[in-house]
């Protein structure tokens, strides 16, 4: 449990319950543009709602009197790797913005989780600072940027500070149209009005975070930190991004990196079968938490088909929407093998550092334990779509 919560929330509890409590603490703690970032999606951010709402068509078979001791295993195996949770923190990219911490923190939150986070290639904290700074082994993202021998170095450093497995996010051949965040003055550069300083100034813990530890730029792309490197990184990275992706780059990615292989961003089942059909190891369903290509369908609703079609050739994770136990227990029985969260660590981070990423991930354990139990589900691994009820909204 977090050790430095001091909070009030409504009701009289001191702690956050939910993550949605961890999301109404987080609002009130970093400023307009921060939050924006974090918590915003694109053009009408009508797939960020979808991601929340498709949850809520799937409904829980509940059986009783199953003399099981339900409940107690949450283990799961991903990329080779025990897990003690099917839940990974996906890779968010500028971290540190949200809290000083940043991506190590969460790493290690994540590890004594028994779980891993994806470092994105967008961290605030360096591939060799989070080597050296946990104990276990965790995993990180690459997009297929037109520099390849850029890739090929960040590939290297990757496998030398301990990476294990590689996310290839594969669903920005160029950035979405996130008005929410420009309203905001979210751009490169920033623009900063006086409203927008003072807005960060009355958030007095994470200003003094901001200013004291500065852990804004790209730490994979900079040799300093600090927030003229931030913009001149943000701006290296844009730079990189290629419109006219093709298979022949995830191909040649395949070939650069010996563990396993994840390629996150598939909603349509034949982009996952080719996926597979290259090398991959696996698919991560997403649409990026609705922050690319609006109006697509939410992660949930994609999931179902792509399981079907990968038929069991490659694993296939789930990323979006995740804010309940519940949640990740129907992505597990529509054919995920484990989820991936974003914003709900973001929550907690924003929150209360380490502490709070522990926190929210102690929250989903409990609330996945504790819904087995009244399911009359022994194991995690045990889920599949018969726990599920049938629902007239939904084609089978």
């Amino acid at each position: 449990m977090a050790k430095t919560m001091r909070f009030q929330l409504t009701g009289g509890n001191k702690r956050p319950l939910s993550v949605d409590d961890y999301r109404r603490l987080a609002r009130r703690s970093v400023p307009n543009m921060v939050w924006a970032y974090v918590d915003g999606g694109a053009d009408d951010m009508a797939t960020l709602a979808e991601n929340r709402a498709a949850f809520g068509r799937w409904k829980l078979r509940q059986r009783v009197l199953t003399g099981l001791p339900a409940g107690e295993d949450l283990g799961v195996e991903i990329g080779g790797v025990p897990l003690d949770l099917p839940i990974l923190l996906a890779p968010t990219g500028m971290t540190g913005l949200t809290h000083w911490q940043g991506e190590l923190g969460s790493a290690r939150a994540a590890e004594q989780a028994g779980t891993r986070l994806v470092l994105s290639s967008a961290s605030t904290y360096s591939l060799e600072e989070i080597g050296a700074g946990t104990a276990e082994d965790h995993w990180f993202q690459l997009y297929p940027w037109r520099d390849k021998e850029l890739m090929g170095s960040l590939l290297t450093r990757a496998r030398n500070a301990g990476m294990q497995n590689l996310f290839v996010t594969v669903d920005v051949p160029t950035h979405g149209n996130r008005e929410r965040e420009q309203r905001q003055g979210v751009t490169t550069p920033p623009v900063l009005t006086p409203l927008r300083v003072l807005d960060a100034a009355v958030h007095p813990k994470w200003w003094y975070g901001f200013l004291k530890y500065q852990r804004v730029s790209l730490a994979n792309m900079a040799e300093d930190k600090g927030w003229s490197q931030a913009v001149a990184t943000v701006r290296k990275q844009s730079g990189l991004l290629r419109p006219d992706l093709g298979w022949s780059d995830l191909e040649w990615l395949r070939d650069q990196w010996k563990g396993a292989m994840y390629v996150k961003g598939i909603l349509d089942p034949d982009d996952a079968v080719h996926a597979i059909d290259v090398g991959a190891d696996g698919v991560v369903v997403s649409n990026h938490g609705g922050r690319q290509l609006d109006s697509v369908p939410a992660s949930i609703e994609a999931l179902p088909g792509i399981a079907a079609a990968v038929d069991g050739r490659g694993q296939v994770l789930l990323d979006g929407g995740i804010r309940r136990g519940t949640d990740v227990i129907k992505a597990l029985c529509l054919g995920a093998d484990a989820v991936c969260i974003g914003r709900p660590f973001l929550y907690g981070l924003a929150v209360d550092g380490e502490d709070g990423v522990s926190d929210v991930l102690r929250i989903l354990r409990t609330e996945i334990a504790r819904a087995l139990t009244l399911m009359g589900i022994r194991k995690v691994t045990d889920l599949d779509r018969s726990w599920l009820l049938p629902n007239e909204e939904i084609a089978p």
